[in-house]
């Protein structure tokens, strides 16, 4: 109150974005001015959220009343916003249409089914990720015991060969100091009878007479002779070799110390997520959320091209791939190589040559990807860095398109596809799926078919989702997805690339013939980045010969 008396308020004025006590409300709601003001009692006021509690009804920049509403910034502007922000919005609109009945129109029913859906899927995912938890604590347990119990059986395994050993050195000792010990007691005999006898020689020749020392000596050279010749037997058997106990520790258990680094490896494999959420509306009511850019929006702008040396322009590239770093790997069918240029689009150096025609290529992990070898129904897993194959993957099958998910690979050909776990090898066969070239996005596979001129999209268990045919796309090759699940598709019969919705229902083409585009085969997206790069064949203006090369874009 203005003479000095502080009263509480218990009424807020919506248009003035005032708070009124009792006494000022009613002077207020009767002035000409403010009567058609709604109002709203304190205590509803304090039941809307912060963020309508701090949202002013007029412009924060210019003071002024909203008056008008933007739908392409989807915000509302006052009429100096139009002259300082919106001079080039066409979709300008009085605010008070946007506002009529807006708490009756549909979209507060559907936006409140999308809030219960949104929190239906959060409440689905918190609980999903909370088993999952639970699970990836019993599987560590698990994978404890196992261990230990490994480590208890190797060291109840052990202790019993120790035993063993143990109880054969005892026995084998027992038997050698037993041998050693009878011969040892009969040479003391032996020993004792001379010294006894040397006791008597030497009374002998003090006390006997001349016929008693005859007797004697013979005696004793009778008894000398018998030892002697028992010495010279013992010296002519074994008895006197030296039998030295020893121990050989088995190879095997010295190996063990020499080749096992490791109790085994820890892996993370990775499956298909078995949790499924509520579809989102791709059609808003209103424009309050920004959309995922449309179809239309797609306009790839060229970056550079890769430099061919002169001698290896007479490549031809089946495939291309961006490795996380930025640099190129281009896949010559011709040369049955592997090739390494850096993100300038200057060439590196060759990784490694095949044997066999190499078909598609796609990224692993880390240093390694994979490439198809068509006809020798192989895989090849190449690190990069080390320039060498790691690994070969034998198939049933011709290997023509590769795609990975770290530790999936899905392996195709127009008869059919296989899908291999890396963690255990195991092979799965996918007998839906028939395509020349194959790519992967949030869990399902997606081909071409260039016999049938289609694009088709896939569940991992093989189920076909969609198929897409249209005239603008013909003889399909290569194809890859961007961040937003956009399907791009190297169009080799009309020398064009083709982008499709990820419903699978409208395309457009953003690249042709008359861009410069000409037999494109491979392409490959980098989604982190957005970078788009494929092959495509150039006139070599020095000897008037054509070759392949590729070029790099923005999208």
């Amino acid at each position: 109150m203005d003479d000095g008396i502080s009263n509480e308020a218990d009424t807020w004025c919506t248009e003035c974005e005032f708070f009124f006590c009792g006494d000022c409300e009613k002077p207020h709601r009767k002035t000409r001015l403010y009567k058609n003001h709604k109002t709203m009692s304190v205590e509803d006021y304090q039941k809307l959220p912060a963020f309508m509690q701090e949202r002013s009804s007029q412009c924060r920049d210019h003071n002024k009343k909203f008056e008008l509403y933007c739908s392409f910034h989807s915000y509302p502007c006052c009429v100096q916003c139009i002259t300082d922000k919106h001079q080039k919005c066409q979709d300008l609109k009085p605010l008070s249409d946007i506002l009529k009945q807006v708490k009756s129109s549909a979209s507060v029913q559907i936006f409140e089914k999308d809030l219960k859906d949104v929190k239906e899927n959060l409440d689905k995912a918190i609980k999903y990720l909370k088993t999952r938890i639970s699970t990836s604590n019993i599987q560590e347990t698990k994978a404890v015991e196992e261990i230990r119990s490994m480590r208890k059986s190797l060291v109840d395994y052990l202790n019993k060969l120790e035993q063993q050993i143990i109880a054969d050195l005892g026995s084998k000792h027992k038997k050698l100091i037993s041998n050693m010990g009878t011969l040892l007691q009969q040479i003391e005999q032996r020993a004792s009878q001379i010294s006894q006898m040397q006791t008597d020689f030497t009374k002998m020749t003090q006390y006997a007479t001349e016929l008693q020392m005859y007797v004697g000596l013979t005696e004793i050279e009778k008894t000398t002779s018998e030892v002697a010749k028992y010495i010279e037997s013992l010296q002519c058997g074994d008895h006197f070799d030296e039998k030295n106990l020893e121990v050989n520790i088995s190879s095997h258990l010295q190996s063990i110390l020499e080749n096992v680094e490791s109790f085994g490896d820890v892996n993370i494999n990775t499956t298909f997520s078995t949790l499924r959420l509520k579809t989102g509306r791709k059609d808003q009511a209103q424009h309050l959320v920004p959309n995922t850019p449309g179809i239309e929006q797609i306009r790839p702008s060229l970056f550079r091209r890769l430099t061919i040396p002169k001698d290896i322009k007479s490549l031809e590239i089946h495939a291309c791939l961006i490795l996380p770093d930025g640099t190129f790997i281009i896949l010559d069918y011709r040369g049955k190589q592997l090739l390494l240029f850096s993100n300038d689009g200057t060439l590196i150096r060759k990784v490694v040559t095949f044997t066999n025609g190499p078909c598609d290529v796609c990224f692993v992990r880390n240093n390694t990807v994979a490439v198809t070898l068509g006809s020798a129904r192989e895989t090849a897993l190449v690190d990069v860095e080390k320039k060498e194959i790691i690994q070969t993957i034998k198939l049933s099958h011709f290997c023509n398109g590769v795609a990975s998910d770290d530790n999936i690979l899905v392996i195709s050909c127009v008869d059919k596809s296989t899908l291999v776990n890396r963690i255990d090898n195991s092979h799965t066969i996918l007998k839906g799926v028939k395509t020349y070239r194959i790519a992967l996005f949030n869990g399902n596979i997606y081909g071409t078919n260039n016999s049938q001129n289609n694009i088709c999209c896939y569940k991992s268990s093989g189920e076909l989702l969609w198929s897409f045919k249209h005239n603008g796309i013909v003889n399909p090759e290569g194809l890859t997805l961007d961040k937003n699940g956009f399907i791009y598709i190297a169009s080799y019969g009309n020398n064009s690339i083709v982008v499709l919705s990820p419903d699978g229902k409208t395309c457009k083409t953003i690249l042709s013939e008359s861009g410069g585009i000409k037999d494109p085969h491979a392409i490959d997206i980098n989604r982190e980045t957005g970078m788009m790069l494929l092959s495509y064949e150039i006139r070599d203006d020095s000897s008037d010969n054509f070759y392949n090369t590729a070029l790099v874009f923005k999208i």
